[in-house]
């Protein structure tokens, strides 16, 4: 997979000593035993007892053999420092990139490879955002966040480099002479931020549809983006309306929508946003996609399961990695009250206290990216220290920033800001001059500002403890209110037998004539964001919906009529609608949904696409034998697409030659087709326009290309790159093949030395699924068939018994290259397969494999 530091990039003396640590580790190797104790060093003690400063009571660890944690305590902050203590055990070294990642501090690390990264993030502010979000979360998250802390450095104070992490070793031996510092409360919210900016929506649409204009009309862009079809597909809520500010589920009221009023760009300003569009694109895959990425949730109520209680279902879709984002946890207190409220399990975050996904004794809930366009680009008129707005030439907001480089001097950037945000354009070298002054301004240029929710400190952190403790619907909406970045949408169910769903988050209100589409033009006022947001109880939400289940998957959330505006970018709801027709078809005539139907659902590989194309590709005449072979596949494929379908194979082959021949010619190379859900529609409208100026290719001066042209020769293209790839015999052909998941490292696991990148990363999974289907294993077609995306756990709970819930992660628990945990659930995942979730203080018991016992350290005496 692409998106680690580009080693290559690297000086030559960080080169050097990778080569050096490179050499250590094939000597380690050779020498079989010492390689053993160099990789089993750092594999934590999971039996025994053990010393935890400042704790006031004994904490229990109990792993499973999966080596889930499952730890009991006598309070919150008892529970939050042995927390941090296990997850330190467990995945130190992903926490500590993580934290350099979301501190602008990769190249003191990794080099002048991190350089371009820590410069976007300090201009960005990552870190600052964070110190001021500390100042405003509740003091119990505060104290929650310390304790968490303690327990990290806890674990620190007493292991050595080695001790920590086998990447420490390799990188030490490399001469980074590196020892990890302290950790702090702000290195747990800076992680916030990051997965913020993973979902941060439509940021880099609004670029694109700018260098698509480049050649092209707005009509013919539109065509690129089309609408949100709600005929076709629900959207989640499809009941209510806003009265006098609150969202009512049983009222309905007409909606307004602001106007739009495209501006026109010229060439200065499309060179500015490409390239810091390139710019985004090389930041480093641990820091996110951000675009295109989805999930799946969805709850159903007691009344259509076979166990007379919800059952809830969840399966977030994030970039792929090792090891993957979540650590499965419990945190219990032996005695649930008022002073201990926390019975919790569930997916967390390594670096950050509390359960994010999962349940307690009362509720459950689950997550999916709303979606919602948070972020803003401004074209902005500069000139030296100024920027033009409102007619008037204002100063620009300067600060500095010195970034500290591994093997090279260290380097100082100037951050400039406007009103809207800070000048991401600045971070490129190459930006700055833009190759034309903007219109009446000799000797200046364009700029380009973020305007972003994620840059406002917020107390997000209080939402996930306070949901992590939530007995009922309104103490969990309660908690809700402060999730404030990223916008998620919420489902619920708990023990009383209610399910419902709510949209939390951050949404500007945008002032008359900006709809957020499109970078905008900074020095009009008109264009700025009112100040204002979707006040909270505006935002949809629903409890107990009358069709008795519901189902989120990024697409839209309300329909058109909705009077705030959330976005236009929405999901274009084919997983949604998928999930919605299997489960109609399973309720039709009074059937019920079991856990194991919720699983099923999971793992449904259709792809939305070929019912549509398959049809017009039969159509096609190809010549008969080699060229037919694979028409012949698509015969008798029903659509599916499990790892070993030749069927599969072939259509996904052609689908990614299809959107090469049509629109390659048409569009610059970095706004290629994805072929994702947006190109699903585009293509599903072009099918019926057989003569569109799309299909033709614009290379070819002397024919104009039809469809059926395209469709034949993206058959014949497929058949031939399948034969390269696979097998002469198309009875040979498997879709998992082509479609592998590959298991990288973000930061050694990319450094282009074998050696190094064999010991940390783990590759060659063939498996089905693709974009767009429920089970969304999603693939660039722009760059390959490889898995880039994929659900990065899977869970499904019973409210009737939760010892009777699955779960599943993507990786292990442990991020310790070869240690029992690092890929055991992997192999579990590809199989489509999950683990039991014991729940219960019995069932933890009788599921424990080792017990550890974390006490509190003896009281030094005094000299």
């Amino acid at each position: 997979m692409s998106g680690g530091f580009g080693f290559r990039r690297w000086p030559r003396a960080a080169r050097w000593a990778t080569y050096v640590a490179a050499g250590l580790v094939v000597l380690l190797v050779a020498t079989g035993l010492t390689v053993v104790h160099l990789v089993r060093e750092p594999f934590p003690q999971t039996t025994g007892r053990l010393d935890l400063p400042g704790l006031d009571h004994s904490v229990q660890v109990v792993r499973d053999d999966a080596g889930i944690p499952q730890l009991y305590g006598d309070s919150v902050e008892d529970l939050m420092r042995a927390q941090g203590y296990v997850h330190a055990q467990e995945r130190f070294f992903e926490m500590d990139v993580r934290r350099h990642a979301t501190a602008g501090r990769l190249a003191e690390m990794f080099g002048e490879a991190g350089l371009e990264s820590d410069e976007m993030v300090r201009t960005m502010g990552w870190r600052r955002v964070a110190e001021r979000a500390l100042a405003i979360v509740s003091p119990s998250t505060r104290a929650a966040l310390e304790a968490y802390a303690d327990g990290v450095n806890a674990y620190l104070d007493t292991h050595t480099p080695s001790q920590v992490a086998v990447e420490y070793t390799v990188l030490n031996a490399g001469g980074l002479d590196y020892e990890p510092e302290a950790w702090t409360p702000v290195d747990s919210l800076a992680w916030l931020t990051a997965m913020a900016w993973d979902l941060r929506g439509n940021m880099t649409d609004e670029i694109d549809r700018v260098l698509a204009l480049a050649g092209h009309t707005a009509r013919e862009v539109s065509d690129l983006y089309p609408r949100y079809d709600y005929a076709a597909h629900e959207p989640i809520v499809g009941q209510g309306a806003v009265v006098d500010g609150v969202f009512e589920q049983d009222a309905t009221a007409p909606g307004t929508r602001n106007p739009t009023r495209p501006p026109t760009y010229d060439a200065g300003m499309r060179a500015a946003l490409a390239r810091l569009r390139a710019g985004v694109e090389r930041m480093p895959a641990l820091l996110g996609h951000g675009d295109g990425l989805g999930s799946n949730s969805w709850v159903v109520d007691g009344d259509h399961t076979d166990t007379g209680a919800p059952l809830l279902a969840n399966d977030p879709h994030l970039g792929v990695s090792m090891p993957g984002v979540w650590m499965q946890m419990g945190l219990h207190c032996r005695t649930v009250d008022e002073d201990c409220p926390l019975d919790v399990a569930g997916f967390t975050f390594s670096g950050v206290p509390g359960v994010v996904i999962g349940h307690n004794a009362d509720i459950a809930w689950g997550f999916t990216n709303l979606g919602p366009d948070v972020s803003d680009l401004y074209l902005e008129k500069v000139r030296g220290d100024r920027w033009l707005y409102d007619g008037r030439w204002r100063p620009l907001r300067t600060r500095t920033e010195t970034i500290e480089v591994d093997g090279g001097p260290d380097r100082t950037i100037t951050v400039r800001s406007t009103v809207h945000g800070p000048l991401l354009s600045d971070v490129s070298d190459d930006v700055a001059d833009a190759g034309e002054d903007p219109p009446g301004v000799p000797d200046g240029e364009y700029a380009v500002a973020l305007q972003w929710t994620g840059l406002r400190p917020t107390a997000t952190a209080d939402a996930i403890l306070g949901i992590d403790a939530a007995s009922d619907w309104d103490e969990f909406r309660e908690a809700a209110r402060s999730f404030d970045v990223p916008a998620q949408n919420l489902v619920y169910a708990d023990r009383q037998g209610h399910i419902g769903y709510q949209a939390p988050g951050l949404v500007p209100i945008r002032k008359s004539g900006n709809d957020g589409l499109l970078p905008s033009a900074g020095w009009r006022p008109e264009n700025d964001w009112s100040g204002q947001f979707v006040p909270f109880d505006g935002l949809p939400d629903v409890l107990d919906p009358d069709r008795g289940f519901l189902v989120t998957a990024n697409q839209a959330v309300t329909g058109p009529d909705y009077p705030y505006f959330l976005t236009d970018d929405w999901d274009h709801g084919y997983r949604s609608q998928r999930i919605t027709d299997l489960l109609e078809q399973r309720l039709d005539g009074g059937g019920r949904v079991s856990v194991d139907d919720m699983l099923d659902l999971q793992l449904d590989d259709l792809n939305p696409e070929a019912a549509d194309l398959t049809p017009y590709l039969l159509d096609v005449d190809l010549p008969r034998g080699y060229y037919s072979a694979g028409q012949r596949q698509l015969r008798g494929w029903d659509f599916h697409q499990d790892a070993d379908s030749a069927g599969a194979a072939y259509f996904n082959a052609v689908w990614r030659n299809l959107l090469a021949l049509t629109f390659h010619d048409d569009l610059p190379e970095e706004i290629w087709p994805d072929g994702g859900d947006r190109w699903f529609a585009v293509v599903s409208r072009l099918l019926r326009e057989p003569d569109s100026a799309w299909w033709d290719d614009k290379l070819t001066t002397d024919v104009d290309e039809t469809r059926d042209d395209v469709l034949r020769q993206a058959m014949l293209d497929a058949r031939d790159e399948l034969t390269h790839r696979q097998a002469l015999d198309s009875d040979d052909w498997t879709w998992g093949h082509l479609h592998r998941l590959d298991l990288h490292d973000p930061t050694l696991g990319e450094s282009g030395i074998g050696p190094v990148e064999w010991l940390v990363n783990r590759d060659g999974w063939e498996v089905g699924g693709g974009s767009s289907a429920v089970d969304a294993a999603g693939w660039d077609a722009a760059a390959g068939y490889d898995v880039v995306s994929a659900p990065s756990m899977r869970m499904v709970v019973s409210l009737a018994d939760w010892d009777d819930s699955r779960w599943i992660n993507l990786t292990g628990v442990s991020g310790h290259p070869f240690d029992d945990h690092y890929t055991d659930q992997t192999e579990l995942y590809v199989r489509g397969e999950t683990l039991p979730w014991p729940y219960t203080s019995g069932a933890v018991e009788a599921a424990g494999d080792d017990v550890l016992t974390l006490e509190p350290a003896p009281a030094q005496n005094g000299g």
